[in-house]
C-alpha cells in the first residue's frame, strides 16, 4: 500500500476531470439490474454498458483521465469495463459502503484537492442515458465560466411531462448575456399534482444530476452547509491507502460520524452559489422499464424487442430475452415482460415504478434472485449457476486469458471440471498439468486446488459439485494475485 499523494502526475487546471459515480442498488430495472449488479454495468440497447457510454462521453481532448467512485463489491467489473472502453481512469474510489452521493462527491473533491484544488471537475451518474452527445459537449462548454467563477453549475432538462420520479429546479431569469440563470429552489420528487402544476408553469427544469464546479469551490461550500461530510470526507482521504489504481478511504476515521445523504439535500438545496445551465442533449435517467422502451426502437405495434422473441397481436409492450430464452406474447398490450436465464418479469406498463417492491419481497423471502445476478463477474473471469439440487450443482465458468483463480480447497464438496475449450492449467496439490478440449478432472474434497488460463483465448469449463455443502462460503483461500481479503464466494 503507498499513500494517496506518491507519484501523483503534474496538475492539468485547464483541463476538465471527470467525476463518474458508479454506485446503486439496481432495484427500478430488475431483472436485470440488481443490488449486486446495478444498471450501469448492464447494456439496454444491445451495445456498450452505461457505464462505458459514460466513460465515452468524457474521452476527448478536452478532459482528464477520469476518478471513478464505486462500491468494495465492484471493483473488479468496473475496471474491466473501464478497459474495455479504452479509458485509463486515475484512480478507482472504493467505498465500501455507499452513503449517496454527497459523501460520493466528496471523496473524488478531497483525493484532488492535494492535487490540483483549482481543477474544474464534472461530476456524472454513470447510469444515465445522453443521446446527444453534441449537446452535452455545448452545455458544459456553457457552463466553464460561471464554473471558473466560483460556482457550482446544474444542468437543467426541459421537463416534457409530470414525472414525479426527478427532482426539479426552479430558475431565475439569466443575467444579461449569460448562458446559465441562478437556482431559486429545488424540489426532490413532488407528487405527480404538484409536478403538473411546475410542469405548467415553465419556472422548472428537471434536474439532470450533473455538476460542474472548482474543486476548491466545492469544498468550501461543503464545509459551510455540510460539515459533517467534509470533516468526515477530509479524514477518510487523509487516512486512505492506495492499492495500485485502487484508493480506499478510511472507513471510519477518527470515529467521525457520516450521514447517507445525496449532495441535492447536504448542499446544493442550501448554497446560494448554485446556477443552473439549461442543457438540449437527448437525457434520460433510465429510470424505469418505460423509460428503455420509449428510447428503443420500436416496431410498427409501437413494440420494443429484444433477443429471441415472437409477438402476436402485441402492441405497446416491452419484451426483452436476455440469456437465449424464447419469449412469445399473444394478444397482449402495454405490457413489460423480461426474461434472465433465473428470472422474469410481467407487468403492465403502468406498474413499471412498482418493479422496486419485487426486490424489496424477494429480500424479505431470503430469495438471492432480487440480489445477485445469474452470472458472476470475478477478477479472473465470469461463472454462472446452470443447474443445483440438494446435492450437486453444474457451473458454466470463463476464465479470462492469463488469469487465475485462487489457491484454495472446498472442506464439503468435490468438484469435476470438464474443458469445453481453450487451456486449462490446473493444480492439483503438488501436480501441475494441461486439459485440453473434451479432457476433464476430478478434485476430492480437502484437496488444495487451483485453476488457471495459459493461454490467448478465453477457457470455457464446466464444474459438476458434489457434497454434503455447496456454498460459497465454503473456502479456504491460500494464494490469490488479485489480493482479496476472502469475503468474496468462489475463486
Amino acid at each position: 500500500m503507498t499513500s494517496q499523494h506518491e507519484h501523483e502526475p503534474p496538475c492539468e487546471p485547464s483541463l476538465i476531470r471527470p467525476v463518474i459515480l458508479c454506485g446503486g442498488k439496481g432495484a427500478r430495472l430488475w431483472p436485470v439490474s440488481r443490488a449486486h449488479f446495478p444498471k450501469q454495468l448492464a447494456d439496454f440497447g444491445g451495445g456498450p454498458s452505461l457505464l462505458q457510454d459514460t466513460l465515452r462521453r468524457v474521452g476527448g481532448a478536452r478532459f482528464s483521465q477520469p476518478i471513478l467512485v464505486t462500491g468494495e463489491e465492484y471493483r473488479f467489473i468496473v475496471r474491466d469495463q473501464a478497459a474495455e472502453a479504452t479509458a485509463e481512469p486515475e484512480c478507482f474510489i472504493l467505498e465500501r459502503a455507499g452513503r449517496n452521493t454527497a459523501p460520493a462527491v466528496a471523496l473524488a473533491a478531497q483525493w484532488l484537492d492535494a492535487r490540483c484544488a483549482d481543477e474544474l471537475v464534472l461530476v456524472l451518474p454513470s447510469d444515465h442515458v445522453i443521446d446527444d452527445p453534441r449537446g452535452f459537449e455545448a452545455a458544459v462548454h456553457a457552463a466553464i465560466p460561471a464554473a471558473e467563477a466560483g460556482k457550482l453549475v446544474t444542468f437543467g432538462i426541459s421537463p416534457t411531462s409530470a414525472d414525479p420520479g426527478f427532482g426539479y429546479i426552479r430558475f431565475a431569469e439569466p443575467k444579461s448575456g449569460a448562458a446559465f440563470h441562478d437556482v431559486l429552489e429545488f424540489i426532490e420528487k413532488p407528487e405527480f399534482a404538484t409536478a403538473s402544476g411546475l410542469l405548467e408553469s415553465g419556472d422548472y427544469l428537471w434536474n439532470a444530476g450533473i455538476l460542474l464546479f472548482r474543486v476548491k469551490a466545492f469544498l468550501a461550500e461543503l464545509a459551510n452547509h455540510a460539515p459533517e461530510v467534509s470533516a468526515w470526507a477530509k479524514a477518510a482521504v487523509a487516512q486512505g491507502a492506495s492499492d495500485g489504481d485502487f484508493f480506499r478511504p478510511k472507513e471510519e476515521p477518527d470515529n467521525l460520524p457520516c450521514p447517507t445523504i445525496s449532495v441535492d439535500h447536504a448542499l446544493l438545496e442550501k448554497s446560494r452559489e448554485i446556477v443552473v445551465v439549461p442543457a438540449d442533449m437527448g437525457w434520460s435517467d433510465l429510470g424505469s422499464w418505460n423509460a428503455v422502451r420509449d428510447r428503443a426502437r420500436q416496431d410498427a405495434s409501437g413494440n420494443a424487442v429484444r433477443g429471441n422473441v415472437v409477438t402476436l397481436e402485441t402492441g405497446d409492450s416491452l419484451i426483452y430475452s436476455y440469456g437465449g430464452a424464447t419469449v412469445a406474447t399473444v394478444g397482449v398490450k402495454d405490457l413489460i415482460v423480461v426474461a434472465t436465464p433465473d428470472a422474469i418479469l410481467v407487468a403492465p406498463s403502468d406498474r413499471a415504478e412498482d418493479v422496486r417492491k419485487v426486490v424489496d419481497e424477494l429480500h424479505d423471502r431470503g430469495d438471492l434472485s432480487g440480489e445477485m445476478p445469474s452470472v458472476i463477474h470475478r477478477p479472473w473471469g465470469t461463472y454462472q449457476t446452470t443447474d443445483r439440487d440438494e446435492r450437486f450443482q453444474t457451473k458454466r465458468i470463463v476464465v479470462k486469458p492469463g488469469a487465475k483463480l485462487s489457491s484454495q480447497l472446498h472442506h464439503h464438496r468435490s468438484e469435476h471440471w470438464v474443458v469445453v475449450s481453450g487451456t486449462a492449467e490446473v493444480t492439483v496439490g503438488e501436480k501441475t498439468f494441461l486439459l485440453h478440449e473434451n479432457q476433464s478432472t476430478y478434485i476430492s474434497a480437502g484437496t488444495v486446488h487451483r485453476l488457471a488460463n495459459p493461454g490467448r483465448v478465453p477457457l470455457h469449463l464446466v464444474e459438476v459439485q458434489c457434497g454434503t455443502y455447496l456454498g460459497e462460503d465454503d473456502i479456504v483461500r491460500f494464494e490469490d494475485v488479485y489480493g482479496r481479503a476472502g469475503d468474496e464466494p468462489k475463486g
